[in-house]
């Protein structure tokens, strides 16, 4: 059994509910909530297998199910995936802890050809399951397969550790950006959105 995790130690227990009330008031609003989506739409082929990695209310997993792709969202927390099969129906939603993910298990063998973790999941993971989160998802990707993870400083876990857990994970970088769209990162900036591959 995986360690809880950080989303589950240090945040208050209606937390994943306000997060559900926080994003359903923005949808209502008309507020853009593809930007992580659109990225990766981009990136992958017509009608890819991709997995949304710590997909929250499947609002990325949604729009990437919307836009013709086969998409399965994993999760950990049951009230956000819960969210995500009322507000984002069609992908396959999936609770597991990322660090030990198996989607044959989950019946979606064969591998994905790309992953998304977006909403600062990184961060929130159990501590010291960094490296081990990364491999599963690196075993998921099929040979040159894409994971694009963003997340912001200052939560605990910063770019230097995830670098070296990147490389642990034998992952390769390939580029950095400082927002989903595509602006560039500076070592002042306070976000990273990182393009990773499974190499060949």
């Amino acid at each position: 059994m995986a360690a809880p995790t950080r989303w589950v130690t240090e945040t208050a227990e209606e937390h994943s509910s306000t997060y559900v009330a926080h994003f359903r008031r923005l949808s209502a609003e008309g507020a853009d909530l593809e930007g992580e989506a659109r990225l990766i739409d981009a990136m992958a082929p017509r009608g890819a297998d991709l997995l949304d990695a710590g997909c929250g209310q499947g609002r990325t997993a949604g729009a990437l199910h919307r836009a013709g792709h086969r998409v399965v969202g994993v999760d950990a927390d049951p009230v956000l995936l819960a969210a995500a099969a009322e507000d984002n129906p069609g992908p396959a939603y999936v609770h597991a802890d990322l660090s030990e993910l198996d989607l044959a298990e989950a019946g979606r063998p064969g591998g994905v050809d790309g992953a998304v973790m977006a909403g600062n999941v990184m961060p929130y993971v159990a501590p010291g399951t960094e490296v081990a989160v990364l491999t599963r998802l690196r075993e998921h990707l099929r040979p040159d397969g894409f994971l694009v993870i963003g997340f912001g400083h200052g939560r605990g876990y910063e770019l230097e550790s995830f670098d070296g857990h990147l490389a642990k994970a034998g992952l390769r970088l390939e580029h950095r950006f400082a927002t989903w769209d595509l602006r560039p990162w500076a070592p002042t900036s306070d976000f990273a959105v990182s393009v990773l591959r499974r190499p060949a």
